[in-house]
């Protein structure tokens, strides 16, 4: 990890188009200013945490019956259009 010492109103640069600007600095937090171009995301850490904590539980949350019901629609919809596929042979 990289730490460095700024002071209010200097900037760091992340790659070529990241920008941190020191905002203020006040008891117990520092405000930032990031600027980046709009295809960038930025996220607090802990929102972030939290999105991947949400996919996860949703990921867990697909019972196996249900991708069971999925191979099998799957299944029975290959055999359809194979059956199609020879009839229009036919």
């Amino acid at each position: 990890m990289l730490v460095l010492t700024r002071k209010v109103g200097e900037k760091i640069l992340v790659g070529d188009d990241v920008v941190v600007s020191v905002v203020e600095v006040g008891r117990g937090s520092v405000r930032l200013g990031v600027e980046a171009p709009r295809a960038i995301s930025i996220l607090r850490f802990e929102v972030y945490e939290r999105i991947q904590e949400e996919n996860l539980n949703a990921s867990r949350s697909v019972a196996s019956t249900d991708i069971r019901q999925a191979a099998t629609f799957w299944r029975q919809k290959e055999k359809t259009a194979e059956k199609k596929g020879q009839a229009d042979e036919n």
